[in-house]
């Protein structure tokens, strides 16, 4: 006789589930029994996941924070847990660093978990989680890392601080660090293999970290009711081997923004941010509902792309992205 299903009646709510952490971990959500909601700023990409999952989906940047007020406005369902994915960190030396850059930063590893915090905290049930995701940037000290290495720990302070005040909802902070994700091989390129040797012959574990290995926390910190304000680091050793203080031996000498397209790879999600510009801030536009004749529809704002959601809501069609 198997086991019960662990999030089966509970509804998850993913910000960036279209790919990488997020998707894993909707996957997960929905392989025990939950019903899913995905975000992600990319039309084509959620209807993929949401096509798969039998999804709510919406398509918005959520980095827009009135957008994603009205969309938290619309979801016609209590929310019993919510991921929220946030792009790589970007070392950039401080020569480099244009003010523009900082605030896309700050508003996307920073402001972003604030705000969804800030509408998740009516519409979560009390003893449900918040979960945020991070990276173990800061652990060490290198030129490039100022303002990441600030907003790393900022955010743990937050997970503490909004753990007391949005009690009794949990709120916790994965922080991972290289993971291996398509956009992470996107990034590196013909790297991506030495990456993982490296990482397969330095790390403890001897293997590199992958998006189910997240997920698997992620779905944990959703059920186990015990833990709240607490900040899980996981990467495979990262630290005991690279960090401290240490530069990478062989991999980290010389000028940091030569080292800067393999570094924006190590997060949670792999990398989402290059030249400046965001690779896939979690985002969508217009909230789906679960009425298989309704078509997608904007949150306060124009519709965008022709996303409907009659093969997607309530349907058994599956559909891959990749």
């Amino acid at each position: 006789m198997g086991r019960e299903p662990q999030l089966a009646g509970q509804t998850v709510l993913v910000i960036g589930g279209s790919s990488g952490i997020g998707l894993e971990t909707a996957r997960r959500a929905h392989g025990e029994g939950a019903s899913v909601i995905i975000t992600a700023r990319d039309p084509e990409r959620v209807h993929h996941a949401g096509r798969e999952l039998a999804a709510g989906i919406a398509a918005f940047d959520a980095t827009d924070f009135d957008r994603l007020g009205r969309f938290f406005a619309e979801v016609p369902t209590p929310i019993d847990h919510v991921l929220v994915t946030v792009p790589g960190p970007r070392r950039v030396p401080l020569a480099d660093l244009h003010v523009d850059d900082a605030h896309r930063e700050l508003d996307a590893h920073l402001i972003l978990p604030l705000w969804v915090a800030r509408e998740a905290a009516a519409k979560v049930r009390p003893g449900g989680a918040l979960l945020f995701t991070g990276c173990i940037d800061g652990a060490y000290t290198e030129a490039g890392s100022a303002f990441i290495s600030a907003l790393t720990a900022a955010l743990s302070a937050m997970t503490k601080a909004l753990a007391y005040e949005l009690a009794p909802i949990r709120v916790n902070l994965i922080a991972a660090g290289f993971v291996d994700t398509p956009l992470a091989a996107e990034i590196l390129g013909d790297r991506i293999d030495e990456r993982r040797e490296e990482l397969r012959a330095t790390l403890p574990i001897r293997r590199v970290i992958g998006a189910a290995d997240i997920a698997a926390l992620a779905l944990h910190l959703m059920t186990n009711t015990a833990v709240t304000g607490a900040t899980f680091e996981i990467d495979g050793g990262q630290r005991l081997v690279e960090g401290w203080g240490r530069a990478r031996p062989g991999k980290d000498q010389g000028d940091p923004r030569a080292r800067s397209a393999r570094e924006r790879s190590e997060s949670p999600a792999g990398p989402r941010m290059r030249a400046g510009r965001a690779r896939e801030v979690p985002s969508a536009e217009g909230f789906t509902g679960r009425s298989p004749a309704v078509r997608s529809r904007a949150i306060g704002a124009d519709p965008v792309g022709d996303v409907r959601s009659d093969p997607i809501i309530g349907g058994k069609e599956t559909g891959h992205d990749r």
